[in-house]
């Protein structure tokens, strides 16, 4: 443990506001050296946890499926690779990842989304990230479906 010495300033060197400046110098001062003395905080550890490099990868996804004209919901399984249907709508997983435990919770899974119609070509609707904590941050448009992620599975 690192120890700070800490010296009383005489009252002939406090200025005329009752040592307001001074004392806040100080104060700044002491501060400033936390870092050089290798700590981060003054109740925290010396080092916080490691930060991982990436998410972990999981080999399925729990996905929910929204119908918004029946108004049926429907929550569903897909490993990385496979192709579920959902309605006319047809979805792959290519990834699915998640942080670590010791990290704030988010999954995250790359989907792909193609709406196949009977007589019609079948035509891209999504292709990208999902994210469990913010749906709405990259969400697919759709006027008849809605697709989330929950979670993911797996080893």
């Amino acid at each position: 443990m690192t120890t700070i010495q800490v010296t009383t300033t005489p009252r002939s060197l406090i200025g005329p506001i009752g040592g307001k400046r001074v004392r806040g110098a100080a104060l700044a001062a002491a501060l400033l050296c936390l870092p050089a003395l290798g700590l981060t905080s003054l109740t925290g550890p010396a080092a916080a946890a490691p930060v991982p490099e990436e998410m972990v990868s999981r080999s399925a996804a729990k996905l929910q499926g929204l119908d918004k004209i029946t108004a049926r919901t429907s929550t569903f399984t897909i490993a990385v690779g496979e192709t579920k249907a959902l309605g006319s709508l047809r979805i792959t997983l290519r990834a699915c990842k998640e942080n670590p435990p010791i990290e704030p919770p988010e999954t995250a899974a790359f989907l792909e989304v193609i709406e196949s119609k009977p007589g019609e070509q079948a035509e891209p609707v999504f292709s990208g990230w999902m994210f469990a904590s913010s749906p709405a941050l990259s969400a697919m448009e759709h006027p008849i479906y809605d697709v989330w992620v929950l979670s993911c599975e797996g080893d």
